[in-house]
């Protein structure tokens, strides 16, 4: 078999889809590709896998969880976490179908200019380089914080480099150096989760030195739903709304792993196999556990946000120190540690591939194109990585008020991403059905389209719309506070019109989209 270089894709030309001509330079592709070098399918299934499998999973699942359920309840949470964990895997469905299709690096840029308009691939993509490249600082900064568990004598900028120097490190060899991390990381995450969930059981049901049985005493008292800035009715779907923000904001980075697609090995057959396997993820880690901790914690614990750093704020840790078990919160925070550094090392790699596809769609310099002879993307690697230098603001009390509103501003681009894969993915059918390839001819086919694609639009819709409702209520107003929730949406708006104005793009008519 050939393995001749596609100038279109920067893969190898049997991969790439059939009714483009080998060679063919695209009005999307970047001319002369084959000067810059090209990315390389260095990963195995099993690094794809759980690359896949573990790759959201950082601190907001271990952490941030408490701040859920003690705004809440254990109800809340449960439903929050459960019904999100449907929409990413109705989101996922629609990406894996288009990925299979035409598994090309960073990608969701890609699918958006293709298929829905070339101003929306150029939004999407830099706003997706933004939300990943701030991921970095958020985990590298959490890392520091974790570490200070153990001690607080050494200065957390020190801790904070040893975290970017090592994810740096991990990106910038072969891509099966960064495999191999995340197959150690994700079977960590894999095997501390499912630990997790059957001491859990074992605490609830008086295993643990205290004997005490728990069974669902805490959704009694203080009770399931907890009423949040305003009582009765009112006050309980306020706190329910307030979890599904906070649980969408626990899942950001999930599609990420489509990023990949470009290096996979035999994406085919792989990508498939990682999107049904998010459904697994989604059901043990999030759904289990979101229903774990309510069981052995109660919302109104004085240490779920105060407890210390690290572990010590953790609502597994709290659980697990209430039942008398004393061996296991270092173990924990060393857990918690680790996945801060995995999702860390994950969004480098992440944001350089969507920074490479924008390169690719003529949206960004061609310098991003330039890979090293192991397939690195080097530059890309490097002007992502350099952002992670903004995790300092975090040693200064007045620039950590900039790091925060950063830091919704990802949020936010996280629910624009989701809603604009759901967009491309109905464009993608719409064009698969006027240009004759018809939909039983597609590698692989996802489940409940297109209502998969509606429900991801309407779900995260409403949340992103609904991302700062507390500041509309009465007494609670703040301009700060307003700005930080929705600044993302006039960034997003302001890169597609600029696109728009500056290229004249045009929305793309589903017979004439490049399949």
């Amino acid at each position: 078999m050939s393995t001749k270089k596609d100038d279109t894709y920067g893969i190898p030309a049997e991969d790439a889809p059939s009714n483009v001509e080998e060679g063919t330079i695209t009005e999307f592709g970047p001319p002369a590709q084959s000067e810059h070098g090209y990315v390389a399918r260095g990963l195995k299934n099993r690094h794809y896998q759980f690359m896949a499998f573990g790759g959201a999973v950082g601190t907001g699942l271990f952490l941030g969880i408490g701040s859920a359920l003690r705004t809440g309840g254990p109800l809340s949470v449960f439903i929050s976490y459960s019904l999100t964990g449907l929409a990413i895997f109705a989101m996922m469905q629609c990406l894996g179908e288009m990925a299979t299709w035409l598994p090309v690096p960073g990608a969701i840029p890609t699918f958006c200019s293709r298929f829905v308009d070339d101003a929306m691939g150029f939004a999407v993509g830099w706003n997706t380089w933004y939300a990943g490249s701030i991921v970095i600082c958020v985990e590298a900064s959490a890392a520091a914080i974790v570490i200070e568990y153990w001690t607080s004598s050494v200065n957390s900028a020190v801790w904070i480099t040893i975290v970017i120097v090592l994810v740096v490190l991990l990106n910038v060899f072969a891509v099966s150096v960064f495999g191999e991390a995340e197959f150690f990381f994700g079977v960590l995450k894999l095997v501390t989760m499912i630990g997790l969930l059957i001491l859990t059981l074992v605490i609830d049901l008086g295993g643990a030195p205290s004997h005490d049985r728990l069974g669902f005493r805490y959704w009694n008292h203080p009770g399931a739903v907890r009423e949040y800035i305003g009582t009765g009715n009112t006050g309980r779907f306020a706190g329910f709304f307030s979890t599904l923000i906070t649980a969408a904001f626990a899942f950001g980075g999930s599609e990420g792993v489509i990023a990949a697609a470009g290096e996979a090995q035999d994406p085919r057959k792989n990508i498939p196999k990682a999107v049904r396997g998010v459904f697994v993820r989604i059901m043990l880690f999030y759904c289990l556990g979101s229903l774990a901790v309510g069981l052995f914690v109660p919302y109104d614990n004085p240490n779920l946000l105060s407890g210390g750093p690290g572990a010590a704020a953790s609502p597994w840790v709290i659980g697990i120190v209430n039942s008398g078990i004393r061996v296991l919160p270092s173990i924990i925070n060393t857990v918690i540690l680790l996945s801060a550094v995995s999702v860390a090392n994950s969004q480098v790699f992440i944001a350089s591939r969507y920074l490479f596809s924008l390169a690719q769609n003529g949206q960004a310099p061609r310098i991003f194109l330039k890979c090293s002879k192991t397939g690195i993307p080097y530059y890309s690697v490097a002007l992502t990585s350099s952002v992670s230098l903004l995790t300092y603001m975090t040693l200064s009390s007045g620039a950590n008020k900039v790091f925060l509103w950063l830091m919704n501003i990802t949020t936010i681009a996280s629910l624009l991403t989701w809603i604009s894969i759901a967009i491309s993915y109905l464009r993608f059918r719409a064009a698969i059905v006027a240009q004759g390839v018809g939909m039983q001819n597609l590698p692989f086919k996802s489940a409940l389209q297109p209502f998969c694609a509606y429900f991801v639009i309407i779900y995260f819709g409403i949340i992103m719309l609904g991302n700062g409702f507390v500041v509309f209520t009465k007494g609670n107003w703040s301009t700060s506070s307003f700005i930080a929730s929705y600044i993302g949406l006039p960034i997003y708006g302001a890169c597609f019109v600029f696109w728009k104005v500056f290229k004249r793009t045009k929305f793309v008519k589903a017979h004439e989209a490049q399949l």
